[in-house]
């Protein structure tokens, strides 16, 4: 299972470093204005995307100038702040929520998520709409088949990790030409 796992997820990062080749590009130019300026970075993950905040934070390499979002301090958010917002599926009501306040607020953002079938679970707008720019997962289902014609290995983390460090890359190739 593993190699087939491991064919599935390769396959994955493929096809969304393919189809989403301009989207990481505007996200990662969107995204390098607030270093260039007086703004920060801000990092947001819903559920399992937590892991992106540790990563970000925490991990061995931390983007520098990057900051935690939490809902409650979107009011004290500059014109010159970007976001940077992962989430399961574009429909996830937390994102959605964190969504709105943003467009509102007039914070420039990036999403990235599944973009789903089911539309929006609020009034307020999909995540993949309302974001100025957005990069597909394309993770609707899991990547192995079981005995039943059911699918599991839903790597989403792991995914979004991959974006994450696609898109901090481009970031520092353009600040350092900056």
């Amino acid at each position: 299972m593993l190699k087939m796992f491991t064919t599935q997820l390769t396959g994955l990062f493929k096809r969304v470093a393919e189809k989403e080749e301009f989207s990481f590009e505007d996200g990662a130019r969107l995204l390098a204005q607030a270093p260039v300026g007086a703004g920060s970075i801000y990092i947001v993950g819903t559920r399992e995307m937590k892991a992106i905040e540790s990563e970000a934070l925490d991990g061995a390499e931390p983007f520098q100038g990057a900051k935690l979002l939490r809902a409650e301090g979107i009011d004290e958010l500059l014109d010159a702040d970007r976001v940077l917002l992962f989430s399961r599926f574009s429909n996830d009501e937390e994102a959605q929520g964190l969504a709105v306040q943003l467009r509102d607020k007039g914070v420039p953002f990036v999403a990235v998520s599944t973009v789903s079938d089911s539309g929006s679970t609020t009034d307020g707008g999909d995540v993949a709409e309302l974001a100025d720019v957005h990069i597909d997962l394309r993770l609707t289902k899991g990547l192995l088949p079981d005995d039943f014609g059911n699918r599991y290995g839903y790597p989403s983390s792991m995914l979004a990790l991959f974006v994450y460090y696609g898109l901090k890359f481009t970031i520092d190739e353009i600040l350092a030409e900056y």
